[in-house]
């Protein structure tokens, strides 16, 4: 395997510090997804807040630190790349150097990460190889990012906009055609702009939405998993557990034992 997760941690804290004066052996990856963090590295201060990105190479010292008072929650991956196996591939790698990126694909990779932090905890069978893919899927779509450029202000506009009207109908069909009619475009170009800034399809946009709902019901509700298919607009309660399973890798019940006892 030409890409080795040492460990992958979420943390969620407003007291988080940690100090590398000889750096770490492995290469650090982290996403930011609330709140704000500093770190020092090299003498230089990055600030990291929510949808921002921070690549550290094996043995570059640092420090970071919570902000007082301001709570944050990130992931942060460590893994060992064997030399010159992925330096033609990743030129984030072969660069080695400290980089920060604000991500335009920040509900993708945010599920990346998500997804990886859960195998790693539970570890079923096969858990390192996926986070080894899904660290490579991250670092591949960071290097396009920067490959093709920020897309433009008005993609982005555009992008918010569709998402906002996805935020508010995605327990119905939501067609290409209703969101171009949203920013004033053609279908086409609707489709075209939001898989071109978010990386994912509308459809796909829509289906982890619906899963990110599902996952808060199964825990916090005493829904059935039926009644949270119907709820979710899934009229199959076989496609949706083939859906949820495909974005979680899990099935729905793997939830329930989480759910939490109604107060009497």
């Amino acid at each position: 395997m030409m890409l080795l997760i040492q460990s992958v941690r979420q943390d969620t804290s407003v007291q988080w510090f940690e100090e590398f004066d000889e750096g770490m052996p492995t290469w650090v990856l982290v996403m930011v997804n609330y709140g704000k963090c500093l770190f020092w590295i090299r003498q230089e201060k990055i600030l990291l807040e929510k949808g921002d990105l921070l690549l550290i190479p094996r043995q570059t010292s640092f420090y970071g630190k919570s902000i007082p008072s301001v709570t944050h929650e990130k992931y942060m991956v460590s893994f060992k790349v064997e030399e010159g196996s992925l330096m033609h591939m990743l030129p984030l790698l072969a660069e080695f150097q400290v980089c920060k990126w604000r991500t335009v694909k920040y509900e993708l990779l945010l599920q990346r990460f998500r997804t990886m932090h859960e195998e790693w905890s539970e570890r079923p069978a096969f858990a390192e190889a996926m986070c080894s893919a899904l660290t490579m899927e991250v670092l591949a779509h960071w290097n396009r990012e920067m490959s093709e450029g920020q897309p433009s202000t008005t993609k982005e506009r555009h992008t918010e906009q569709m998402k906002a009207y996805i935020q508010n109908h995605y327990r119905e069909k939501v067609t290409k055609e209703e969101l171009g009619e949203v920013i004033g475009k053609s279908p086409n170009y609707a489709a075209s702009v939001f898989s071109d800034v978010t990386g994912q399809t509308i459809g796909g946009f829509v289906h982890a939405l619906r899963v990110k709902t599902a996952i808060y019901l199964l825990i916090h509700s005493q829904r059935t998993v039926g009644d949270i298919s119907d709820y979710l607009g899934y009229c199959d309660p076989s496609y949706f557990h083939r859906i949820f399973k495909r974005e979680t890798g899990q099935p729905p019940a793997a939830y329930v034992k989480y759910r939490e006892e109604p107060s009497l």
